[in-house]
This record gives C-alpha cells, structure tokens and sequence, in this order.
C-alpha cells in the first residue's frame, strides 16, 4: 500500500505504508457494497439482482460457469457464512461484515496466568492452525484502521463502530482459496472459492476467540467488519500489497482471504515484511490489463479519484470500485480475474519464479509470466475433475 505517515510509528515505513496530510478514517458506510444499497449512483436493478442472486432467485442462464449447479455450489458455499451474518439482522447488524461477529462466550471472570508474550504469541498461532487456519500473524490495534462509522442494516443508516476499550492486539488470520475454482474466475462456480472460505473463517475465528475468553481476555472475532484487515495483515507480516489491491503471500500469492480477532491479550507482535513482491508489481500490469471493465490502475500509487470508496490520505494502488462492482452486478458474481492471473498466484509457492520474481532479477520473471500465461479453466473441466 504505500503507509510514512501523518502517524504513529516506524513500522509503517517498514509495512510500505504512505498516510499522507489529510487522511481520514474510513466510512464503511461508503463501501461499494454498503454504497449498493442507498446510494442511487451505485444502486441498480443489476446491484439488486446480484444480491438476490446469493438467495434463491440464482437465474442461472446460458454461459459456461453461470448454470444451476454453478450457482448452487457458489451458494452452498456461502451457508455457514450466511447463518452467522444474518442471525442479528434484526437489530441492525450483519454480522462479520457490518458488525463485529456477537460472542457467543463470556469472559471467564478470572484471567488463566500467561506465559511470556513470546510463548502466548506462538501457541495463539499454533492454535488457529488446529481450527484451520492458513496464516498467522499478529500486530498492534491501530485505531486508523477502523471504521469511523457503520451501517445499520435495518435502514443503512450510520450507527456508531462500538468495538470495546482496552484492545492492544490484532491476531490476522489467511484463509487460502481453493486453487482450481479460482482458475474458473469469471464464473459462479468460481465464487464457491470466495463462499467456502468465509464460511471456514467464520467458524475459525468465533472458535479462537472463545479459546481467548475462556483464559479471561478480550477477544472480539471479525471477518470484513469494525476495520480494515489489508493494513493488519500486512503489519502482521503475512504480505505486501499488490497491484490488484490484495495482499500478496508468499505462500498463496493473492488467493486468501483473512479474518481477525482484536483483543487486549498480551502478545508479542510481528513484524512486517519486505518480500519484493510490491517491488514486482511496480513494473507489472498483467492484471489491470486483464481486468474487464478497466478498474485497476496502470500507474504508479497516488491518492485516489475522489471516489467515496477509496480511503482518503493514503498513497497507493486504488480500484475504480464503481466499475469494479458495476461488472459483478452484471456477472450475479464475484470477479477476481486480476487475482487469477496475478503471477504470483500458483498452486505450490517458492519455486525458482518466486525466488526471481523477489530478487534483482525480477525483470527476467517478468518476461517469463508476460510470455507463460494460464488460460482460464473452463467450469466443465472443474466438474469434470471433481467427478
């Protein structure tokens, strides 16, 4: 991303960070997503129908990827998700993506004797592995990373971003997409990828942060909601930021999704990492090339269009989300093309590219993906494969 600061500390310098004069919490109630549903420049019969499309109004049509099977698995996919983020629907919130996910865990009322930060830190991490986890990594609460505000989803309204006092720690946790379905992108089917991992981080997180409660600490589990989690993961040291406004893993390249638990546990905190893969992207434009309706930057990072969707103050890659979102609400999916075709995603990490495309010799892999791209797989292979 790139955050030097208007801010807090060296380590922004050392995450790639850029906050600039100027610079503003972000609103989520000017999320594209959030921006579907009351404002009438994002709003559409289109905007509509992609959201009715995760129920049952699928209206699978002809194109390969977009038939009932397709839209079915995609859906499926998504239940365990759905069933969390709806249950307080009534009082306003969606849960892990316009809310906090509810604790369903008291904080016992005597705190468990810790071990060291150091020793707490690595067990935190070997215990989301045990629930599933990919990736872990853990950094300081920063508050410019929360949401000013969110929406009341009764109204969309803005209500205020309630997350407690007294939260000193971020543990961020990677959730690796399934390889195969996301070389389908563009297609329902592929959006199975997106749905699967949220319904894994969904029960993940909530069983990490009860262990946490359990000891007798704070442990708030979240998914897309309360805060930004690029900022975290990447001071976590799980990435840098790509071109394609994802985070780049070593280990997955952009196919992850992260969830997080804020909590007032004493941990000892990771440091970011300087890995080369933003180096990399600086010079590659593979995926705002492949990119359909043309919403990935070219150039170099800067401040933004102005949108409402882009956060203020930062200097980095930005999306034009209102065409980015524009083109899922034609699809009834999610588009992550730019994530499929983005060198660095492979299905096994570290070979002799990786260690190319990270070094000094990065022009050579450059060469060497412009010259040896994938082609999509086509959704009937997939099926054909998993039969």
């Amino acid at each position: 991303m790139t955050i030097h600061s208007a801010s807090p500390d060296h380590t922004d310098r050392d995450a790639g960070f850029d906050v600039v004069e100027g610079f503003e919490p972000f609103d989520q109630m000017n999320d594209i997503f959030t921006r579907a549903f009351w404002d009438d420049r994002v709003k559409s019969a289109d905007t509509d129908a992609f959201f009715a499309s995760y129920r049952m109004e699928a209206a699978p049509r002809r194109g390969e990827g977009f038939g009932a099977r397709d839209f079915a698995l995609r859906n499926a996919a998504w239940l365990v998700s759905d069933i969390i983020s709806n249950r307080a629907g009534g009082t306003g919130v969606r849960e892990g993506f316009q809310g906090f996910i509810q604790n369903d865990t008291p904080i016992a009322e005597t705190a468990v004797p810790l071990g060291t930060p150091e020793e707490e830190a690595k067990e935190i991490k070997r215990l989301a592995r045990f629930f599933g986890a990919d990736l872990c990594g853990i950094t300081q609460f920063d508050p410019r990373w929360s949401y000013s505000q969110v929406p009341d989803t009764r109204d969309m309204t803005p209500r205020p971003n309630d997350l407690p006092d007294g939260l000193s720690h971020v543990i961020v946790m990677g959730h690796e997409m399934d390889f195969d379905l996301v070389e389908t992108y563009p297609s329902a089917l592929a959006g199975a990828a997106t749905g699967r991992e949220y319904s894994h981080e969904a029960a993940i997180v909530m069983q990490l942060a009860a262990y946490i409660r359990n000891l007798g600490y704070q442990a708030i589990p979240s998914m897309n909601d309360s805060a930004l989690v690029i900022p975290y993961a990447i001071k976590a040291g799980l990435g840098e930021y790509g071109r394609n406004q994802m985070v780049l893993t070593p280990e997955f390249g952009p196919r992850v999704r992260f969830s997080k638990i804020f909590t007032n546990m004493p941990l000892a905190i990771d440091a970011p990492r300087q890995l080369g893969m933003t180096r990399y992207c600086q010079h590659c434009t593979i995926c705002a090339s492949a990119c359909p309706p043309k919403a990935l930057p070219f150039g170099a990072p800067d401040l933004g269009s102005g949108s409402p969707s882009t956060i203020k103050g930062v200097r980095k890659w930005s999306a034009n989300c209102e065409a980015c979102f524009g083109y899922w609400a034609k699809l009834r999916s999610d588009c992550a093309i730019c994530m499929r075709v983005c060198p660095f995603n492979q299905r096994k990490s570290g070979g002799l590219w990786f260690r190319l495309a990270t070094s000094r010799f990065r022009s050579v892999a450059r060469w060497w993906a412009a010259r040896n791209k994938r082609a999509r797989l086509r959704p009937r292979d997939w099926w054909n494969r998993s039969a």
